[in-house]
């Protein structure tokens, strides 16, 4: 017989992968699922549910998520990201307080894409250093200053949609008829034009992409510099923020320019964290840190699945099948063999291009 995903439980793997699907993808809660249960007649408590989801994970889930962060750190370029979680029993820190839900993934020019989660209690700068210590390279990430205290061999890329978003805050404020030819709307013209050349060079190789950058975007930035040293506004006012945004992040925001592979913003990163953010406005918080670790490791394997083109309810499913009997004849034989561009995932995992159940055509089968 085959070793059960949870010893002396009756929890199936298809059992476990629907109410984390449903939790981590769909944002439903484990009590709004316990009430769906019972009305089909299924008595099964969210207390029952959450044991099973957080035993499962330490079991099984981990040692794949452990491989997953191993072949992240290999890449050259990395985005980053984070957010407020409130953990209710979190030893020494008041209920109401702050905890925070890291984010790290790869970038545009990966093969297979990685996002991985992390929980951590607060924001300190030695989290994302203890996460990325076996990285070197490049690494998107927004102006909090936490990112710029890390080693010298991660290389902070700033992020124009940021800077942008000031400009347009700014431009925002005014009245309509003061709109038009304002600084805020100079500001935001010159990031929209950056912008607008990127999509230009979205289809090129990152060595023509870096030389395009050099012949359009590098003389528009320096114009759009010289344009903002020479603008003068109050420093409390928003559109003094945004020119001291743009001056004390110059150097992060321009190193997009010096590699083909970066991009112009950390969209990728912000993207990523909103099924989180989603689902938290539905479950508003995390009982204990040890159930916040858990929702960070299903976050990675549900949100990594999705990036590419897998089913997430068939992929825990299979996961947490063969995970249990792992190297027996007729299982997978490595944790590594779980990751989303692992060649020994079946077919079953992968969701139909076009959402087309019917198609034979898998994104899997462009490779």
């Amino acid at each position: 017989m085959p070793e059960p995903v949870i010893k002396g439980g009756f929890a199936s793997p298809e059992t476990i992968a629907h109410i984390a699907v449903q939790k981590f993808m769909m944002a439903s809660p484990l009590y709004r699922q316990e009430q769906e249960w019972k009305q089909n007649g299924i008595l099964l408590s969210r207390q029952t549910m959450s044991n099973w989801l957080i035993k499962a994970c330490e079991d099984w889930l981990v040692p794949v998520y452990e491989e997953m962060k191993r072949q992240l750190c290999e890449h050259e370029v990395l985005h980053a990201d984070e957010t407020v979680l409130q953990v209710l029993k979190e030893p020494g820190k008041a209920a109401q307080s702050k905890s925070y839900m890291w984010l790290y993934r790869t970038s545009g020019e990966a093969k297979h894409q990685i996002v991985l989660y992390d929980y951590q209690p607060d924001r300190k700068h030695i989290h994302p250093e203890a996460f990325l210590k076996n990285f070197k390279g490049y690494l998107h990430a927004d102006g909090y200053e936490g990112y710029h205290r890390l080693p010298e061999n991660i290389i902070v890329v700033g992020c124009l949609a940021h800077l942008r978003r000031k400009f347009f805050d700014a431009f925002k404020t005014l009245p309509k008829e003061k709109q038009a030819g304002s600084n805020a709307a100079i500001g935001v013209a010159y990031c929209d034009k950056l912008f607008h050349f990127e999509k230009q060079f979205a289809l090129l190789t990152p060595d023509n992409r870096r030389m395009e950058r050099g012949r359009l975007s590098r003389p528009l930035f320096d114009e759009f510099y010289k344009w903002i040293e020479g603008t003068a506004a109050l420093p409390n006012t928003l559109l003094g923020k945004a020119i001291h945004y743009a001056k004390s992040q110059r150097r992060y925001l321009e190193r997009y320019l010096s590699d083909g592979r970066l991009e112009i913003s950390n969209n990728r990163a912000e993207r990523s964290i909103k099924p989180f953010v989603i689902g938290r406005k539905n479950w508003l918080s995390a009982n204990t840190p040890k159930g916040a670790r858990a929702s960070a490791i299903y976050y990675s394997l549900i949100v990594s699945a999705r990036e590419n083109g897998l089913n997430p309810f068939e992929y825990l499913t299979w996961i947490l099948t063969n995970a249990p009997n792992l190297g027996k004849e007729g299982y997978v034989s490595e944790f590594k063999d779980f990751l989303p561009g692992s060649v020994a995932l079946p077919k079953k995992v992968f969701t139909p291009q076009n959402g087309n159940t019917s198609t034979k055509k898998y994104a899997w089968e462009d490779d």
